[in-house]
């Protein structure tokens, strides 16, 4: 299994708890990257969006792209997975960009393709913003730019959103994976994406190296495995997936402490108090096509990362991590609260020694 964390971008995961103790200033990003490196995790995944749906449109967000270039110049050995949305890239430029932090990194970066689903942070940002079906045609033909012009010089592409003729990019990414089925991918760096509609899957097991599922039990993610690898089947020319599932961990000396922790951070809201971020979970649940009904529970915090179950004790956590990797995940994505004090205890007391 490895270890990822979710950068705190936005200074927190929970829309019912003000101050997490977690800044999103600089100075806490990199102190927090920094010491999530020293402590073995393996990667972070660095969230875009240009408004907080979190803390509410006034609160602070960093920047993906410029923090993801800063960390890399900082870190030596950790897996920068930077979350992109098609709709807010020219797929030639975003190459290009992409390209040049990789080599910064030594060959670290990864992408997390996003298709958008904030029609508010678009409009507000003069970004036109298509509706589902469209987003994912807009993200199937990006890829495709993004790809090829990885892979070769002299692109050129005509398509329904993007034309472009006779890329030239240079330097190329850092050489990735090994695609001994699908040469032309040798310089890709890899390529993670989540999505629970038909159209979504059918895109990640056509065009994506890995995938990346909301938080839910084991038995629920073995099944969404099988299913994608079946789809990934219909494309007998590109290796196995990589599969990875998002988590809220709280890990105690036992239960009761656990669940004490819960009822906290999953309190009634007052809704005087963070009407917009309501209005902000509201706008996502309407705008993607989920599996699964959300819960006032799974508002509280971020990506519903409770139904992952990585509470309790350590051992009970390390071992629904162990029924997760038998389920097929080699990737679990963590979110606490505050992170410095929550991973430093994590690695302590439940991840393996490195």
């Amino acid at each position: 299994m490895r270890y990822g964390f979710w950068l705190p971008v936005f200074g927190g995961w929970l829309r019912n708890i003000d101050d997490e103790q977690m800044p999103a200033t600089w100075d806490y990003v990199q102190d927090l990257t920094l010491k999530a490196e020293a402590l073995g995790y393996d990667l972070t995944l660095i969230a875009e969006l240009n408004l907080n749906d979190i803390k509410g449109t006034e609160a602070d967000s960093l920047d993906a792209w410029s923090t993801a270039a800063a960390l890399a110049a900082i870190t030596k050995k950790l897996e920068l997975m930077v979350a992109v949305r098609p709709t807010f890239h020219n797929p030639a430029m975003l190459a290009k960009q992409a390209a040049n932090i990789d080599r910064i990194s030594n060959g670290r970066l990864t992408l997390n393709v996003v298709s958008s689903w904030w029609r508010d942070e678009a409009i507000k940002y003069g970004i036109p913003f298509d509706e589902h079906d469209d987003r994912y045609a807009r993200t199937s033909e990006w890829l495709d730019v993004l790809t090829n012009t990885w892979g070769q010089q002299h692109t050129t592409h005509t398509g329904r959103y993007y034309t472009i003729e006779d890329n030239i990019l240079s330097p190329k990414p850092h050489p990735h994976r090994t695609y001994s089925r699908a040469p032309e991918l040798l310089t890709r760096p890899t390529l993670y994406a989540g999505g629970e509609s038909e159209t979504a899957k059918n895109l990640i097991a056509a065009k994506c190296d890995a995938y990346l599922m909301h938080g839910d039990d084991p038995t629920t993610i073995a099944t969404k495995i099988a299913d994608m690898r079946q789809r990934r089947a219909q494309h007998p020319h590109l290796p196995e997936m990589i599969f990875g599932v998002t988590g809220y961990c709280i890990v105690r000396d036992s239960e009761a402490e656990a669940n004490r922790e819960v009822d906290r951070i999953c309190q009634q809201p007052d809704p005087t108090k963070s009407p917009e971020g309501f209005a902000n979970f509201q706008q996502w649940i309407s705008g993607s096509q989920l599996e699964k009904k959300i819960s006032l529970r799974d508002y509280s915090v971020s990506n519903r990362g409770l139904q992952s179950g990585l509470i309790g004790t350590p051992e009970a956590v390390a071992q629904r991590l162990a029924d997760f990797e038998a389920a097929g995940c080699s990737l679990v994505l963590l979110q606490s609260s505050p992170q410095h004090t929550e991973m430093a205890r994590f690695a302590a007391q439940v991840m393996p020694p490195r």
